[in-house]
């Protein structure tokens, strides 16, 4: 959409007419010898000053400089690239680069595992004849991307690194808790703490009384209503409460605390699911057809520097010559 901004190059020609049209205000004294001289017309000259034709370049300069920084060009610079998600294994990469015949081909590290996405919103700055090989633990999105070039993805999935979750829990019944955390089983590592620290992600909260005025954590599961009152008219979702306080995101539900397996298993999917997020899948090794008439990627922004720089530099050199001329 920001290439209809070029429907606006017509609009140049708005200083070109104001120019032409402007006339010097001039007034006529009647002279005592002008009736010895022949009588004639009075002719007006157009003079053109050079800070006249200077202006009129400045404010011509001035608009397409801004209908481009509108319209936000992007220059076709890149031309065959294998494209590595973070993680990858560099030996992987040679191989499935000199398999493809880019082992000279340029390598840009991708900022993380949205390869699809970051091509779809890069798609603009690649030549049209430009290969590109998609390389790692490719994150498989949920409907792939429409593409104007030939890609090759070759995925290769990295083992989740064991995470460690800090969780503080605050009840008479803390070793259920530990106990609970500690029946589970998955990549990630759950330290039980006493008081809450600056890594603490999560704070259990099981008492009637409420928590003191600096204690603070990213999300609460708070199993004793009676210390957070405004849970009871907080906005729910499939029987859990929410609400974002000072304090951080409290949650409250049926199932805190859990009375079985079933309630456990609950708990936890939904801490993942909607707070920790779940991990997306790794993309399988495929060719995506090539669309010569999909649109272009909505990100642009490789010449919007240098345009804003020179929109500034253009207004202020038309104010400088603007206040010459009035001089």
């Amino acid at each position: 959409m920001n290439s209809l901004w070029w429907w606006a190059l017509p609009v140049l020609l708005l200083p070109i007419l104001w120019h032409r049209q402007k006339r010097e205000q001039t007034r006529a004294l009647p002279l005592a010898t002008a009736r010895f001289l022949p009588v004639s017309k009075p002719v007006q000259l157009r003079v053109w000053r050079w800070e006249e034709v200077l202006l009129l370049i400045l404010r011509c300069l001035l608009l397409l400089a801004l209908i481009a920084l509108l319209a936000d060009p992007v220059l076709p610079w890149r031309g065959d690239s294998v494209l590595v998600v973070p993680g990858a294994d560099p030996a992987f990469v040679d191989r499935q680069a000199r398999a493809a015949g880019l082992a000279d081909a340029r390598r840009i590290d991708l900022p993380g595992r949205e390869g699809y996405r970051w091509l779809h919103e890069h798609e603009r700055e690649f030549k049209p004849q430009a290969r590109l090989l998609l390389v790692g633990d490719v994150a498989m999105p949920a409907a792939l991307p429409r593409l104007r070039h030939p890609l090759t993805v070759r995925s290769q999935a990295t083992p989740v690194a064991p995470l460690e979750r800090h969780v503080a829990v605050y009840s008479r019944r803390a070793d259920e808790w530990r106990t609970l955390f500690g029946a589970l089983g998955s990549a990630q590592r759950y330290v039980i703490d006493e008081q809450a620290g600056p890594g603490t992600g999560l704070v259990i909260w099981d008492l009637p009384e409420p928590p003191p005025a600096g204690l603070r954590a990213p999300l609460w599961w708070v199993a004793d209503t009676a210390a957070f009152p405004e849970l009871d008219k907080a906005p729910q979702a499939d029987g859990l409460h929410y609400l974002d306080s000072r304090r951080g995101r409290l949650w409250s539900a049926a199932w805190l605390p859990p009375r079985d397996a079933a309630a456990a298993r609950t708990m936890f999917e939904t801490w993942q699911r909607l707070h920790v997020g779940v991990r997306s899948y790794t993309a399988p090794a495929q060719a995506p057809a090539v669309d010569a008439r999909a649109p272009a990627g909505p990100a642009g922004g490789a010449l919007r520097d240098m345009l804003a720089a020179a929109l500034l530099v253009l207004f202020a050199l038309e104010r400088m010559v603007t206040h010459v001329r009035r001089r």
